[in-house]
This record gives C-alpha cells, structure tokens and sequence, in this order.
C-alpha cells in the first residue's frame, strides 16, 4: 500500500461514524400498515438504523410456529421504480426475513390456524443514484479493505414495518426498521436503482429476528431440510464473485435460486 492510499484509508475510516450517522432518517411510525402502534418505542442500542419496537414476552413465547406472509409494498409510491424493481426488493425481503426467523421459530410453508403470522410492508424504498454508485466504484479500486466510499448524494434506503400476530390475531411483537445506506461503510454502490434497497433486506431480517423472537430464545443452527429454499439458496456463489470483481453490487447476481420444497 502507498502511503497516498494508506492516507485515504485513515481517513475514511475517522470519518466513518460522523458520515454514516448523517445518512439514516428518523424513523416515524403510522404508516397505517401494523395492526397497533401501541407501546413502540425507539431503540437506543442500534447505531446505523433507525428503530421503534414492542415486545409481549409471555405472548411470543407461546408461539413456536410462524407462517410469514409475502411482504407488500404499503405506501411505496416512487414513480422511478418499475415492477420489476419493487418485486426483487419484496423477493429479497422475504428471503432474509425467512432465513433469520428459521433460527428462532419453526416455519409453516402455508397459513396454518395453529401457526403465528408474520405480516411484513415494505413502507419506503429510496432510489439509488446510478451514475454516483458508478463513480464510487472507481474510487473504491483504489482503496483497499471492507470499507466502501459513496456520494452522499446518491444513497438507497428501506423501511419496513413487521408485526407477529398469535393464531388468534393479537399482536404479540412489532417493529418499524427504516436504514439508508452509509456515505463510508460496507454498503456496496450498484448499478441498479434498487440496489441499496435489496441489500440493506438482510439487516431488516436480523434486526426483525430479533424484535419478534422473545429475549430467552437463542438462535439455533439452520433447519434441516431448509424450509426457506423456496426463496433461494442462503448463499450464491456468482454475486459474491461478481461483487468483488466488480466492485458493484447487482440485485439479480446475489439471490438465491429457488428449489421446490418437495426436492430432496
């Protein structure tokens, strides 16, 4: 490394709280998706998202089953966005969300009267400014390490709202997530307009796991077989690759293929 770079990296990496504190919006509930907003409250442990949630202990650890609802997009009214934007990002969604919740509760393939429900609304999805993500490409080729470099400018963002409701329809957990990609960070710049948006679905997964699961409940080990390959593989091999010849992120390169549950 020449110390030109070794200079450049320094200072990222001391400019990296200040910036990425700058790129994350207050959250606000109201959306007018989650069944109750009653008893939300922010989370002051969490530094790069912004966070409101409540928990009834006694009622999600009398739930061991869950079905998770297709996430919908609920008040995402950005004209930029196509279709087929909007699809990859819920596709993704439900993908992390399932991953993270099979360590903590038994997943039903279909609605089950006997099963919890997790409702998922995808309630804002930021843009990614193209030609910004393809300038901090370049400049990241020269800046060796995790860390990644964006114009401040051209940030995605997600924000969900996600509740797990007893068989009976009561609320027993809630959480309204909303996190904009960081100016210095690990964020990668994309060349797609949803790119921020789809890879910012992982954290909203860890972060829902653990609003929705009670506090006594560790993590396990993935299932076996998966009851989440309906989504797709948990990791893809060619995005990863590409990522890093790349520099860039491509949604369409770093999701799963899916497999027929019944596939053995």
């Amino acid at each position: 490394m020449d110390c030109r770079t070794a200079r450049l990296t320094v200072a990222v990496a001391s400019l990296s709280a200040t910036l990425g504190a700058c790129t994350t919006t207050e959250v606000k509930p109201g959306s007018g998706f989650l069944s109750s907003y009653e008893g939300l409250e922010p989370r002051s442990d969490v530094v790069r998202a912004s966070v409101l949630q409540r928990r009834d202990e006694a009622l999600t650890s009398s739930i061991d089953r869950i079905w998770i609802a297709p996430a919908e997009a609920f008040g995402v009214s950005d004209p930029v966005l196509s279709h087929e934007e909007r699809r990859l990002v819920l596709a993704e969604v439900d993908r992390q969300l399932c991953y993270e919740l099979s360590e903590r509760y038994q997943i039903a393939e279909h609605p089950d009267p006997g099963a919890g429900t997790v409702r998922v609304g995808v309630t804002h999805i930021r843009p990614t400014h193209q030609a910004g993500s393809a300038a901090a490409a370049v400049a990241n080729f020269f800046v060796p390490g995790p860390i990644k470099l964006r114009a401040p400018g051209g940030l995605g963002g997600l924000g969900a709202e996600v509740e797990l409701l007893t068989p009976v329809g009561q609320q027993a957990a809630a959480i309204v997530w909303r996190r904009d990609a960081m100016v210095v960070g690990t964020d990668k710049p994309s060349l797609s307009r949803v790119g921020d948006a789809h890879q910012l679905a992982e954290p909203l997964g860890d972060m829902v796991a653990d609003a929705l699961a009670p506090e006594t409940r560790e993590a396990r080990s993935s299932p076996t077989p998966d009851p989440c390959r309906r989504f797709g593989s948990r990791v893809r091999l060619e995005g990863f690759v590409a990522s890093i010849a790349t520099g860039l992120y491509q949604p369409e390169w770093s999701v799963g293929r899916a497999v027929s549950p019944d596939a053995d």
